[in-house]
């Protein structure tokens, strides 16, 4: 990281990693952009154009890291609502922040190929902390998916677009978790029920997007109809798929042929509640509701799989 300074601002040059999700965006030509929020581990930047996502978080290695963030290899300056800012050709020109993008990394990791017999079906439907717990819409939501009914769940999914407070409202995290579940599992199980039913719904909730919830909320919903989430989200999946990283001594048990499914059940089954403690950290209520979704994701994967 270089420091210039000049007669008016001290100017902060620093390199950083962004989400291919933000690719377009940053790979465009220059133009203008505003600072939503600042925080101090990260700033909310929307950019002036039709595509999307039309938000980026530039951010710490503190903060989140949202599907359509840009990861600062250094500290964050003083930046505030009102700064001037531009973003194009792999540069973010944000009030005293001057930041090039050097590297790329993926919001949307594949699991590769597995059994839906033997995803993980014990998830809670009504996580605790979840902002919509017992709501109708969510209910029907859930039932829908589970038989495939797609008028059903798109009538759902429209009644929870921009469904409660915040940045990021609790109908919208239970969409986005639900999107990315369907997509990522839908895939790696072979499912393509659930596939047609996660781009009918994709379609559904990004629509009208921006004109019903935040703009960073907006985003997040079009990164997760593409299956791009935060790492605490993926974590889960690879969780519920039995893919999560085990202990040293763990994995070279599982090398041994005499070891059997059952006597691993317990390590997976203690690396899916660490990765759901995690995402239930985020926000106030942002991980429980993102776990929701993934519940729902979970049983309609299995069901129109036909796993009994």
């Amino acid at each position: 990281m270089t420091v210039s300074t000049s007669a008016r601002r001290a100017r902060v040059r620093v390199t950083g990693a962004a989400s291919t999700a933000v690719r377009p965006v940053l790979e465009a030509q220059r133009r203008p952009a505003r600072v939503l929020a600042a925080f101090p581990a990260g700033v909310y930047l929307e950019v002036r154009t039709e595509a999307e996502p039309s938000v980026i978080a530039v951010i710490t290695g503190e903060a989140t890291r949202l599907p359509n963030s840009v990861l600062l290899a250094g500290p964050l300056p003083a930046v505030t609502v009102g700064d001037d800012a531009s973003v194009g050709d792999r540069v973010i020109d944000l009030g005293p922040l001057s930041l090039s993008v050097r590297r790329w990394w993926d919001p949307a990791p594949p699991l590769g190929r597995l059994d839906p017999a033997l995803l993980d079906d014990g998830l809670p439907k009504d996580p605790p902390g979840a902002g919509l717990a017992g709501n109708g819409a969510v209910d029907m939501l859930a039932s829908s998916c589970a038989k495939g009914w797609l008028l059903g769940a798109v009538t759902a999914a429209e009644q929870l677009v921009g469904l409660g407070p915040g940045l990021t409202p609790s109908g919208d995290d239970v969409l986005a978790g639900l999107l990315v579940t369907l997509r990522h599992l839908g895939v790696a199980a072979g499912c393509g029920r659930a596939v047609w039913l996660a781009d009918w719904l994709a379609a559904t909730v990004t629509f009208d997007a921006r004109t019903r919830t935040t703009p960073i909320s907006a985003t997040l919903l079009h990164c997760a109809a593409r299956g791009e989430a935060s790492p605490e989200v993926i974590a889960v999946l690879r969780g519920v798929a039995g893919r999560q990283p085990l202990e040293p001594a763990l994995r070279r048990q599982a090398l041994e042929p005499a070891l059997r499914r059952p006597a691993l059940e317990p390590a997976r089954r203690q690396a899916l509640e660490s990765a759901l403690r995690r995402l239930h950290r985020l926000g106030h209520t942002s991980g429980a509701d993102l776990a929701q979704g993934i519940a729902i994701g979970v049983a309609a994967v299995r069901s129109l799989s036909g796993v009994r």
